[in-house]
């Protein structure tokens, strides 16, 4: 099973942030001559790095739930200037998971796959079980169902 990493994401409201930075990030590397991929910077190396590139996400925490994971390319550790520094290699697909309920903590931490939430459906999943589910049930107003959609928790 993979080792993941689970890290706040600090300053970002919500999944649109989160991806308007990394694109930032992407576009800054390119023109740097780097790999156009989002990253992450820590001042901790993983000591379970290899467990974490065997399929590994870093799933991230906004405003106190765990909404979004991506894949972990890449492990590496640089010098800059005089100081340590890791740096985590990000898919830039941005996979919305169950939300979940995070207290904050400081840095990252490691989530073992059995802890981790699970990947939504895709959004035509998502729209065929909400139609099945209001067969069932009263109508969830059409507003409603937009925005818990959008948010990524229906």
């Amino acid at each position: 099973m993979a080792l993941h990493i689970i890290k706040l994401c600090v300053g970002a409201e919500n999944i649109a942030d989160l991806a308007h930075w990394q694109r930032r990030v992407s576009e800054s590397r390119r023109l740097a001559g780097q790999k156009a991929l989002p990253t992450c910077e820590t001042r901790n190396t993983p000591k379970r790095a290899q467990e974490i590139l065997a399929g590994g996400s870093l799933f991230w925490v906004i405003k106190g739930l765990i909404t979004v994971r991506q894949s972990i390319v890449d492990i590496e550790t640089l010098n800059a200037g005089g100081a340590p520094v890791c740096v985590l290699e990000l898919d830039p697909a941005l996979v919305r998971v169950e939300s979940t309920p995070k207290r904050p903590f400081q840095g990252w931490r490691y989530l073992e796959a059995h802890e981790a939430p699970q990947d939504l459906h895709s959004r035509a999943d998502i729209a065929k079980d909400s139609a099945a589910k209001a067969a069932q049930a009263a109508p969830t107003p059409a507003a409603l169902r937009k925005a818990l959609l959008d948010a990524g928790v229906w």
